[in-house]
């Protein structure tokens, strides 16, 4: 699947002026932003089949290997029904793989599988796709020193962000 342009969803904001009605708070103005990059990612998954939590599990799975899933749970903040569900669908289009814990039958593991991988590495391909669109206007610098800035402000409030460059989870 490779990203078209088409794909992309505008942000139309009213003001970038400083202190002006939609922009003056940086939080509305990233929840404006987050929706928009959240139409776009949701435009690249849908063709290969994907919901946006789906692909957060296969990431999560394919990242820190094989997980029970509470475990897995735990990371997706996501409840122990609503998970099953996620699982099941992942399960059945041949992307994980669940099996009794040999050490602690009552537990189930999961890790994802090669097809799981594979579909994993595509979304990665037209992300950076997504991402060189939506943060055309900066450069390098600018958006390293952009996704430091958030990643600091998720860890202060306790959201789980990986710092890539020094293979520290933060805790996560």
């Amino acid at each position: 699947m490779r990203y078209d342009s088409a794909m992309a969803t505008n942000v139309t904001l009213r003001s970038t002026e400083p202190g002006s009605g939609l922009t003056q708070h940086t939080g509305f103005l990233l929840a404006r932003l987050g929706r928009a990059v959240t139409r776009q990612y949701r435009s690249l998954l849908t063709p290969i089949g994907l919901k946006p939590r789906q692909t957060t599990a296969l990431l999560a799975l394919r990242e820190e290997g094989a997980m029970s899933q509470q475990a897995l749970g735990a990371a997706l903040d996501i409840d122990a029904s609503n998970l099953v569900v996620l699982l099941n669908d992942l399960e059945g289009a041949g992307l994980i793989a669940r099996r009794r814990d040999p050490e602690d039958r009552r537990r189930h593991l999961v890790e994802i599988s090669t097809r799981g991988s594979k579909l994993i590495c595509e979304v990665e391909r037209a992300s950076t796709q997504i991402e060189d669109e939506f943060f055309a206007d900066l450069d390098d610098d600018e958006r390293a020193s952009l996704h430091d800035l958030l990643a600091r402000v998720a860890q202060s409030i306790d959201v789980c962000v990986k710092d890539a460059g020094s293979g520290d989870d933060g805790g996560c």
